[in-house]
């Protein structure tokens, strides 16, 4: 083998982990949050999980991806150790379908229609599809579509590379017997693993020995160990990914090396003590060909998985006396939110990112809620769960904004861009509302302090603002929740009617001062609680307009504001009315 053929396979390998990249990622962007939707409607049926694996991974084309998915969602507390044991196992068996695809290179036929089936016909058409699509389309499925032709197209590109630069090895002897030395079950197993793990990818490792296999020198004998010892290998990556990780995230990654393990144990053992007591099955030392690795790949996943799967729970419990408690802390929700591992799968990330910061928006109303109930009896338990309430909403500012600075760094779709734009303009008036939340707290506890209250008028004229502070909170937040814009629509007309109650109020203070009614110290604090509750609903204001504008694809926030304020719109105009009315001031 001379140095060019060398250079040929390391071009060629290079091409073929290039192409498994971009066609895994291509098809997990394709998802999106399909898949994350799709794991959450998951129950505690292994059954389901395993069709949920298999489908997800036939998906995406990476059972790696697929469990250091798993590893993040249970590290952040979003799914429980027990619901990804059968999705490990679906996981095992639709990673198969990539060495399908990979055999259609050892297809041999004079025939046209067989020869248009074998990658090198067609390759090439894909990817001037693909190229074409990502050149001319101008939505981001089209141009993942063209991504995943692509990815395919320079996938088969490399695998053929890879072919006719080990053909030559055929006629070397020394190449024979480096292979036969894998007939040694051990020894192939051994190898792999440890192939499989440097290269992380038990789908790549499969499609390289297909390659290989392309010479005639590699025997069923010699091949199935190395098979065995691949499935073994692609565990390394959840290994990796759950360093740092809670205990029950560990556990994902010990629950996948036992499957794989057992598994290979008990296959490995059948077959070779098969073909010991029947004296040496016939095609044992056989060239093996590339769809009959593809096949036995297939077939110890599908056979590993129907032993096993009974015994899911033992698989479990083995998990947790390999990753026993230690002690009896346990780490809150709000300590291990938004791992960074699901940063590898912007699919998950995203959603996730979301989930919290509408966590956040509840945390903010809760708070802002308990606070205005302070203003009528004062409690220092309540005041005391504000302000820890506050230490939440803090953390949750400052590390959904790095997750998503992190996360905007990564390749996303524009929807999804947008998304992150939307999270991140929102998470600071979130967090606001609970610093006024806290604002409104100190009032009525300098007021309890003092023993001191407004008058019968007064109280009366605050019940009202009152009531149109927390239905602007909470048309807020549910508009935020579930992306509705026509009820975010209705937050601007009742901001604006906030606006006129609050200037009225201070008008009708003033009188009150005037006429000796009210103090100066009270004046200072009804000033106080005023300011809190027109920032608050200016915060308001800005998160509906940006649940209005990201999803009209409007990044003009100013000019967003002005034209509902100014345009005269009909609608505008007529919530601005039934709000007006609502919220009379008596006098």
């Amino acid at each position: 083998m001379d140095i060019f053929s060398v250079l040929t396979l390391i071009g060629g390998l290079a091409f073929f982990l290039y192409g498994m990249k971009v066609l895994s990622s291509g098809l997990e962007k394709m998802a999106g949050g399909k898949l994350e939707k799709t794991l959450h409607r998951l129950t505690n049926n292994p059954i389901k999980g395993l069709m949920l694996g298999l489908g997800i991974t036939a998906a995406i084309q990476s059972s790696s991806a697929m469990t250091v998915m798993l590893v993040g969602l249970v590290n952040s507390g979003i799914m429980e150790l027990t619901e990804t044991v059968g999705i490990i196992m679906g996981s095992n068996i639709g990673t198969t379908f990539t060495a399908w695809i990979f055999s259609l290179a050892g297809i041999e036929s004079d025939n046209v229609f067989l020869r248009l089936l074998k990658p090198e016909s067609f390759s090439p058409v894909l990817a001037l599809i693909g190229i074409m699509m990502i050149m001319v389309a101008k939505t981001d499925r089209r141009k993942d579509i063209g991504s995943i032709l692509i990815g395919f197209a320079v996938l088969m590109y490399g695998m053929s590379l890879m072919s006719s630069s080990v053909a030559p090895l055929a006629e070397i002897p020394a190449f024979h017997e480096i292979l036969l030395l894998f007939s040694n079950p051990l020894l192939g197993i051994i190898t792999g693993a440890v192939f499989t793990g440097i290269i992380q990818s038990s789908s790549a490792s499969v499609g390289i020995l297909q390659a290989i296999s392309l010479t005639g020198s590699l025997t069923y004998n010699s091949a199935i160990p190395l098979i065995m010892g691949q499935n073994i290998g692609t565990c390394i990556t959840s290994v990796l990914s759950s360093i740092g990780a809670n205990k029950n995230a560990k556990r994902v990654a010990a629950v996948h090396i036992y499957f794989n393990i057992i598994g290979t144990i008990i296959c490995t053992v059948g077959y070779f003590a098969v073909n010991k007591i029947v004296g040496g099955l016939p095609f044992a030392d056989h060239a093996i060909t590339p769809w009959a690795i593809a096949l036995i790949h297939s077939i110890f996943n599908v056979t590993t998985t129907l032993l096993l799967l009974p015994f899911h729970k033992f698989l479990e419990r083995l998990a947790i006396l390999t990753v026993k408690d230690k002690g009896k802390a346990v780490q809150g929700t709000y300590e291990v939110f938004l791992d960074d591992r699901l940063l590898k799968s912007p699919a998950f990330a995203l959603p996730e990112c979301r989930n919290a910061t509408v966590e956040m928006a509840k945390l903010a109303q809760e708070s802002l809620l308990a606070a205005i109930t302070l203003m009528d009896k004062y409690e220092e338990k309540t005041a005391k769960l504000i302000l820890e309430k506050e230490k939440y909403i803090d953390k949750y500012e400052d590390r959904l904004g790095t997750y998503l600075v992190k996360l905007a760094s990564r390749q996303i779709t524009n929807e999804d861009s947008r998304e992150v734009s939307k999270l991140l303009l929102t998470i600071g008036d979130f967090e606001r509302i609970g610093d006024h939340a806290v604002g409104v707290m100190n009032v009525a506890q300098e007021m309890h302090d003092k023993g001191i209250s407004f008058s019968q008028q007064c109280v009366e004229d605050l019940k009202i603002l009152t009531d149109a502070i927390k239905e602007i909170v909470e048309m807020t937040v549910r508009s935020f929740a579930t992306n509705d814009t026509e009820v975010a629509k209705q937050v601007e007309p009742l901001e604006q009617v906030i606006d006129i109650l609050k200037d009225e109020l201070k008008h009708r203070h003033i009188a009150r001062l005037q006429k000796g009614d009210c103090t100066i110290e009270l004046g200072f604090i009804f000033s106080d609680l005023l300011t809190n509750y027109q920032r608050v609903s200016d915060h308001c204001s800005n998160i509906a307009v940006a649940t209005i504008q990201i999803k009209d694809q409007d990044f003009d926030t100013h000019g967003s504001l002005n034209e509902i304020k100014n345009s005269g719109n009909k609608d505008f105009v007529d919530s601005f009315e039934k709000y007006m009315e609502k919220y009379y001031l008596t006098h």
